[in-house]
């Protein structure tokens, strides 16, 4: 330890670590963890519900079951994005793109944020709508290569893919648990129940 540290009491690097790592708590995930894994952890924390597959047959396999399990089948759905609505012809979906007349949001997010578990969305999904106009039950389908670490870093992805036109309208969803199971924590935000379709694509 240098003369410094002793005279100030100054802590070394690793003790300062030592800190941090003892300041997050047991039950939150290591700041190593894989960008997928941390992600997953954080995403379930708050309520998400996540769905892995390998390809666009087990993606069209568990939206079946999703709808199945909710019966959704024969309700409208919510999509302003008209290239989901051409991947998923088969499923004959009554699109709307009134929010009044949806049951669920079949939509794509921006990015997925490793750090919090949360989706980076915009105007590019939600149009100019604010979250708590949509439906409650969202079903978003990604890829793999949508992960991100930070909040941070997926605004510069954004800003990145879109230099000629930014788009407005963005934020985040965070809080996925549905009615039943709010609780002070989730007060006054706009919790949604959440399906993750996630395609493997790296």
């Amino acid at each position: 330890m240098s003369l410094f540290r002793k005279i100030f009491g100054l802590k070394s690097d690793s003790e300062e670590d030592n800190i941090k790592n003892d300041e997050r708590g047991k039950y939150m995930p290591d700041l190593k963890l894989p960008i997928d894994e941390k992600f997953t952890i954080n995403f379930k924390a708050n309520g998400g519900k996540f769905l892995y597959c390998e390809n666009l047959r087990e993606i069209s396999t568990s939206l079946k079951d999703i709808l199945q399990e909710n019966e959704w089948e024969d309700k409208q759905v919510l999509v302003f994005d008209e290239r989901l609505s051409a991947l998923f012809k088969d499923f004959g979906f009554k699109t709307t793109t009134q929010v009044s007349d949806s049951t669920f949001f079949l939509s794509t997010c921006e990015y997925l944020i490793a750090d919090d578990g949360s989706l980076l969305i915009s105007s590019n999904q939600i149009a100019e709508k604010k979250l708590k106009e949509l439906p409650p039950n969202f079903v978003i389908y990604a890829t793999t290569s949508q992960f991100v670490q930070s909040i941070g870093e997926g605004l510069r992805g954004i800003k990145g893919k879109n230099r000629n036109k930014i788009p407005t309208n963005i934020t985040t969803i965070k809080h996925f648990k549905t009615l039943e199971d709010k609780d002070f924590l989730t007060y006054g935000s706009s919790s949604k129940n959440l399906y993750l379709l996630l395609l493997e694509d790296l």
